[in-house]
């Protein structure tokens, strides 16, 4: 596009120097307009000068030299910004005049350059930059203009103020927050239209726009802030303040713009809680308890205080969720959680690990024999019978002891030594408990067998892929499926990876195994593309180990090009504690994913300790909601409000939604009218081998049954 530049100076060999650099240039084409005197510049940018303008246009910029016969220094700049305050001015000067060339910046002008320096490469250059960036100011400024007339049909409340801290302007939403409409709050004091409070302190808090002003910058309330509405209604919010700026970039006041966040600060408390509690007992979980009991090894090492771990499995606890289910195993679940409690002293800890493991910490004990006191202590609260709807159940339970410093010094020590000993305990009959012995490490012995196993399933070809399909709850349509792992032993019979895979991620065959379930996960994909079959997302299960060895995701793009698939077509679900393992390198290592295309699910949501700030900070595109929350959502208004709310929360980040886990027609219903997007789980369909999930394709119309029922 042509650029039009107007030229103030006497000197015709340096005006021709100017020309020959401008017609030089790769940065054109330019126009160069050239007087010899500001009053003949001036009339070119008068308003009856149109016609005698370039062909081309308007002048774009000005190049003015403050040597002109009739120039008067600076009072020739501020006549040129008047005449015409958008076109850029670039000011001429030898380095005598240099400190002219700077006040004449203060007076308006752009920027100014050297004699010197003014060759055919920069002088182009410096021109393009002020008319771009010259434009780009104008540009917002328009938005701006155009900002103030939607600011009325905008959720967020907008708040405006002088700088005298007076209101100026409330749009709809703020006169609901605050109480006060917009012609009774103009001309007040902003302290009084707005008033906020610490929530401990209840302290009033500066209002943060006074301070954006006097920084000129853009700042935001400091955290648990309360509104307080003109009626005394309180409400959490969050804002942001920033200045506002004439033309010419002087403060004419600031904007503060603010919402409310009870709702979302009560969902991350919550949020909060699950990461660090059972959802089912409201117990520590396995998070919580190893902070609190590194916490008690490091008192106990300061105090030279004994402490001890113990262990606890229920006896035959398998066999009551096979006869009375699964919800009536979590009712047992319950007050044996409750019973614990009651042995034990406020300041020891007791933990569900999952399933119907319990772990209790009894910190700072005298003997070793302390721990055997409680241990009966719990024996016998549990032996008492269970009256849960007309059933009477008695429950014995296997309890293994370690204790510190004697059977371990670390947390995941004493541990694994009193998951020994509760093994132990069981094969002596359950119901007893057990101290840790160092000949029970002969268990360690069997898993070194199982390790050695696993070394060579790839190549003896035992492992094999199961399918699950994902749904369309809209549509009942399939649109994705998971690849999932088992192991076909020759002697233990079909292993699922919750059996095997901690060993293969604490060995490193997690990288091997890895490897071959995206090789051949992709190759399968691509077979029931050829055969015509519909096309889906292929989803795999990544650990943190493979997602943190040199040379990833290029692998993973490799694969990919050879099996002929789009880096869209793979979605890799990562686990809320990889989120929180050394937060850098995973940031780096899911932007290269996201670089190359590869969806990002994160799976089990809610079970783990990822925060929404985690969640804003790194790629993901989907959630899956643990099936935990939505196996109750039917029957627990507290699981149904946070399946609401993560569907909610997905919605609002640009997530998608998956729920993992529906197992019943109820749950299917719920989640379809709550507009979750998809869904898995043995109500569509169980994980199939190869060839029987190729047939459920090919039968494929079918499944909108799910939708229209």
């Amino acid at each position: 596009m042509l650029r039009n530049v107007l030229l103030i100076q006497d000197d015709a060999a340096d005006a021709e120097a100017t020309r020959q650099a401008l017609l030089a240039s790769r940065d054109g084409p330019f126009e160069l307009v050239w007087v010899r005197r500001s009053a003949d510049a001036l009339a070119q940018l008068g308003p009856k000068a149109a016609p005698s303008r370039t062909a081309g246009g308007p002048i774009d910029a000005i190049l003015l030299d403050l040597s002109p016969p009739d120039s008067h220094g600076l009072e020739s700049v501020d006549a040129l910004v008047g005449a015409s305050p958008q076109t850029p001015i670039l000011v001429l000067c030898t380095a005598q005049s240099e400190d002219m060339a700077k006040s004449a910046v203060q007076h308006g002008a752009h920027d100014y350059l050297l004699k010197t320096r003014l060759d055919a490469d920069r002088l182009p250059k410096i021109i393009g930059d002020l008319i771009e960036r010259c434009a780009i100011v104008d540009a917002l400024f328009e938005e701006k203009e155009r900002a103030q007339v939607t600011l009325d049909s905008i959720g967020d409340s907008v708040l405006c103020i002088n700088t005298q801290g007076h209101v100026t302007y409330l749009n709809l939403a703020a006169e609901h927050m605050t109480g006060w409409s917009r012609a009774e709050a103009a001309g007040r004091s902003v302290e009084e239209v707005c008033r906020i409070i610490d929530v401990t302190t209840r302290e009033a808090v500066a209002n943060p726009m006074a301070f954006a002003m006097r920084e000129n910058k853009t700042v935001a309330l400091k955290a648990n802030c309360l509104l307080i509405r003109r009626d005394g209604v309180e409400a959490g919010i969050e804002d942001s303040a920033a200045p506002i700026h004439d033309r010419r970039g002087q403060v004419t006041g600031a904007v503060m713009v603010f919402h409310d966040v009870s709702m979302a600060r009560a969902l991350s408390l919550k949020m909060s809680h699950l990461a660090q509690h059972d959802g089912l007992t409201d117990l520590p979980n396995r998070v919580l308890l190893n902070d609190r009991l590194s916490q008690a090894i490091a008192l106990g090492r300061r105090h030279q205080q004994r402490l001890a771990v113990l262990f606890l499995d229920l006896d035959r606890f398998k066999h009551i969720i096979d006869s009375l289910g699964h919800d009536f195993g979590d009712r047992v679940l319950r007050i044996v959680a409750q019973r614990l409690l009651h042995c034990v002293r406020s300041s020891d800890t007791v933990s569900r690990q999952g399933g119907d493991e319990f772990v209790i910490v009894l910190s700072e004990i005298a003997h070793a024999l302390d721990a055997e006191v409680c241990a009966t202590k719990i024996l016998t609260a549990l032996s008492a019978p269970f009256y849960i709807d007309q059933h009477e159940l008695h429950i014995t339970a296997s309890i293994g002891i370690a204790t510190y410093p004697d059977d371990g010094r670390e947390a995941d020590g004493l541990l694994k030594h009193a998951d020994l000993a509760m093994h132990h305990a069981k094969s002596q009959g359950s119901n007893n408990y057990q101290f840790f012995e160092a000949s029970m490490n002969a268990r360690a012995a069997e898993r070194q067998s199982l390790e050695n196993s696993l070394r060579h399933a790839i190549e003896r070809h035992e492992f094999v892929l199961h399918y699950q399909s994902k749904i369309d709850l809209a549509s009942g349509a399939i649109i994705g499926v998971e690849a999932l792992l088992r192991w076909a032993h020759p002697e233990r019979g079909l292993i699922l990876p919750g059996q095997f895979m901690a060993i293969a991620e604490e060995s490193g065959l997690i990288v091997p195994i890895g490897r071959w379930v995206l090789n051949e996960a992709c190759a399968r994909t691509r077979a029931w593309r050829d055969a015509g079959l519909p096309a889906l997302r292929l989803a795999i299960n990544t650990s943190a180990v493979e997602l943190r060895t040199k040379g990833f995701v290029t692998g993973v793009h490799t694969t990919l090009t050879q099996a002929g698939l789009e880096p869209g077509d793979l979605e890799l679900e990562l686990t809320e504690t990889f989120l929180l393992q050394d937060v850098d390198s995973t940031t780096r290592v899911l932007g290269e994913l996201k670089d190359v295309g590869v969806q990002l699910a994160l799976d089990d949501f809610g079970t783990g300790y990822a925060s929404l700030s985690h969640l804003r900070r790194f790629p993901i595109d989907s959630l899956k909601i643990d099936r935990s929350f939505v196996r109750d959502i039917t029957m627990d208004s507290a699981d149904a409000s946070i399946v609401r709310a993560v569907i909610g929360m997905g919605n609002s980040l640009g997530m998608q939604v998956v729920a993992e886990g529906v197992e019943t027609a109820e749950q299917f219903h719920f989640l379809r009218q709550q507009g979750c997007p998809e869904g898995q789980g043995y109500y569509f369909s169980q994980p199939l081998i190869a060839a029987e999930f190729a047939r459920t394709l090919v039968r494929r119309p079918a499944v909108a049954q799910w939708a229209a029922g």
